[in-house]
C-alpha cells in the first residue's frame, strides 16, 4: 500500500511554526516511505477564512520547499460529497435529525454546570420520531455514537489510548443551514483522498476518536494516526506572539534561511543520535515517525540562529548578491553597481562567518556599497574621540605610497611603522578608522575592509566625513 500523507490547514491566519512543522513530518514521511503528499485547504469557514490566508500558506509553504503532489483540494468544493454521506448514514439509522432548539441545549448547559460535569448533549432526539418535531426549527444532523464499552486508538507516537464512550456524544455532522460541519469534511475528504497516514497535532486526538466513529459507521478504513506534541515556548506554556515570531513569514522577514528552519523544525521533537545539523538529504533518508517524542518540544531561538548563522556560512555568494540587490533597492533605494558587486563578492565570505541572519549580514555588509554622507551607527559614534585631523592626514600620505600595491598586508605594515613613529598604538584610532570606513562598531578586520574598499575609496571616506577635533 502506497503512502498517503496530508496537509490540511485552515486559511485563517498566516502559516504557524507548529502548522509548519506539521507539513514538514508528513512530507518527509511521505518522501522516507515513497510515498504522496497532499495538500487540502479546509476553507468550509466562510467568515474566518480568507484569500489572503490562503496565499500566505502556499507561499510559507512554496518558500520552505515542501512540493506538494496532485492538485490542491478546496474542501469547500466538496460539500455535494459531505452531504451525500451524510444522507447515507440517515438512510442507514447511524444518524438522526435533532430539533432541539437552543433554550434545550442551555438547559443542558445549566444542568451540567449545577453538576460540575463538562456539557455533553443529552441524545434527547436520538430515538424520537421526527414526525413529532416541532415546525420552527430546521434540525442539525446527529451521529449516534457509541454509548457502551471503549474507544481505542493505537497512535504510532502516543501508543495505545483507551477512552469510555460514555465521555462521547452525539456529535454534529451536519448544521441547521445545510453545511457539513469540520468532523464530517474532514473524514469524508481524507477518505477520498486515501490518506493511509493522519500526521497532526497532539491538540487534535479528541477530534480523532470522533471521526472513527465516521469511519466506523460506514466501514471505512481508518487511517494510521500520529499525533506530534505541542510546541512550547521557553517558559514551558504554549508557544504565541509573546515568546516572538510564530509564524514562518517572521522568519522569512527576519532572515532566516529556508533550509534552516526546517532543520531546526525537524529537531523540534524528533532526533537522530545528537546531529544537530543534518541536510535534507539525511532528513529524508534518517526519518520516522517512531522517532517523533511523545513530550512537547521548547522552542529555543538561540539554537534556531546558531543553525541558521551555520547555513549562512555555506550559502552560495552569488546566491547572496541577488538578495542583497533586491534588499537594498526596496529598503535603501540603492542600485548594485560593478564596484559594489566586487567589493561585496570579496567582503562576504569574511561577513557571513559573523552574521547571525540575513538581515545582519546585509546591513554589516551595506557600507561596501554605500554613497556618502556614509551613515555611522550610534554605536559607532560613541567610539569616536577626538583625534588630531593631522594624524589621519598624514597617514594618508604615507598611505599614498602604496597607492598601486595596496594589499592588506603591505597596509597592516605600513601603519604600524607610522603609529610608532606617531608614539601611537592601533587601538588609539581603530574605532574611529572602523567607524568612518563602515559606520560600524565591527566590521571585518579593518586591514582587510582597507584593501577591498581600495586606497582612494578609503581616501575618500576619511576626507569627506566630518572629523570632530
Amino acid at each position: 500500500m502506497k503512502t498517503v500523507t496530508r496537509f490540511a490547514p485552515s486559511p485563517t491566519g498566516n502559516l504557524h511554526i507548529g502548522s509548519a512543522r506539521t507539513a514538514l513530518f508528513n512530507w518527509l514521511f511521505a518522501k522516507n516511505t515513497k510515498g504522496k503528499f497532499l495538500l487540502r485547504i479546509e476553507d468550509t469557514d466562510k467568515v474566518r477564512s480568507t484569500k489572503e490566508s490562503i496565499k500566505k500558506i502556499l507561499d510559507g509553504l512554496k518558500w520552505l520547499d515542501l512540493k506538494w503532489n496532485d492538485e490542491i483540494i478546496y474542501q469547500s468544493l466538496n460539500q455535494l460529497r459531505h452531504k451525500q454521506v451524510t444522507e447515507q448514514l440517515l438512510e442507514k439509522g447511524l444518524a438522526y435529525k435533532c430539533f432541539c432548539s437552543e433554550e434545550d441545549l442551555n438547559k443542558m448547559r445549566e444542568e451540567a454546570k449545577i453538576l460540575k460535569k463538562p456539557f455533553r448533549y443529552n441524545r434527547m432526539w436520538r430515538e424520537k420520531d421526527p414526525k413529532d418535531a416541532p415546525q420552527n426549527i430546521e434540525p442539525v444532523i446527529r451521529i449516534k455514537a457509541p454509548i457502551k464499552g471503549e474507544s481505542v486508538i493505537d497512535d504510532i507516537i502516543q501508543g495505545t489510548i483507551k477512552v469510555s464512550n460514555e465521555e462521547m456524544d452525539d456529535f454534529i455532522i451536519m448544521r441547521s443551514d445545510g453545511t457539513p460541519t469540520y468532523m464530517l469534511s474532514v473524514v469524508v475528504d481524507d477518505c477520498d483522498m486515501n490518506v493511509t497516514h493522519i500526521v497532526r497535532g497532539h491538540d487534535h486526538l479528541t477530534n480523532t476518536f470522533r471521526q472513527n466513529v465516521i469511519y466506523e459507521a460506514m466501514k471505512w478504513d481508518k487511517p494510521i494516526t500520529a499525533h506530534i506534541p505541542l510546541i512550547h515556548g521557553p517558559d514551558g506554556s504554549k508557544i504565541s506572539k509573546r515568546h516572538g515570531a510564530i509564524d514562518v513569514e517572521e522568519y522569512k522577514n527576519k532572515g532566516i534561511l529556508p533550509n534552516a528552519l526546517i532543520n531546526y523544525m525537524l529537531r523540534l521533537g524528533w532526533s537522530h543520535g545528537d546531529d544537530e545539523i543534518i541536510s535534507l538529504e539525511n532528513a529524508i533518508k534518517w526519518f520516522s515517525l517512531e522517532k517523533i517524542g511523545k513530550s512537547p518540544a521548547k522552542f529555543d531561538n538561540n539554537k534556531l540562529i546558531s543553525i541558521n548563522s551555520h547555513y549562512i556560512k555555506e550559502l552560495n555568494n552569488n546566491r547572496i548578491i541577488l538578495f542583497l540587490e533586491n534588499y537594498y533597492d526596496k529598503k535603501y533605494k540603492i542600485k548594485l553597481d560593478k564596484i559594489s558587486i566586487d567589493r561585496l563578492t570579496l567582503g562576504l565570505d569574511d561577513i557571513k562567518s559573523r552574521s547571525r541572519d540575513l538581515i545582519q549580514l546585509a546591513e554589516m555588509s551595506l557600507f561596501y556599497c554605500s554613497k556618502f554622507p556614509l551613515s555611522i551607527s550610534k554605536k559607532a559614534q560613541k567610539y569616536i574621540k577626538k583625534v588630531d585631523k593631522k594624524v589621519f592626514k598624514d597617514l594618508l600620505i604615507v598611505l599614498e605610497n602604496i597607492e598601486n600595491d595596496f594589499k592588506k598586508q603591505k597596509i597592516e605594515e605600513i601603519m604600524s611603522k607610522f603609529l610608532t613613529e606617531k608614539g601611537l598604538k592601533l587601538s588609539d584610532i581603530i574605532q574611529y578608522i572602523r567607524a568612518l570606513l563602515t559606520g560600524l562598531d565591527v566590521s571585518p578586520r579593518i586591514y582587510d575592509v582597507m584593501e577591498i574598499l581600495g586606497y582612494n575609496e578609503v581616501k575618500n571616506r576619511i576626507n569627506k566625513v566630518k572629523i570632530d577635533g
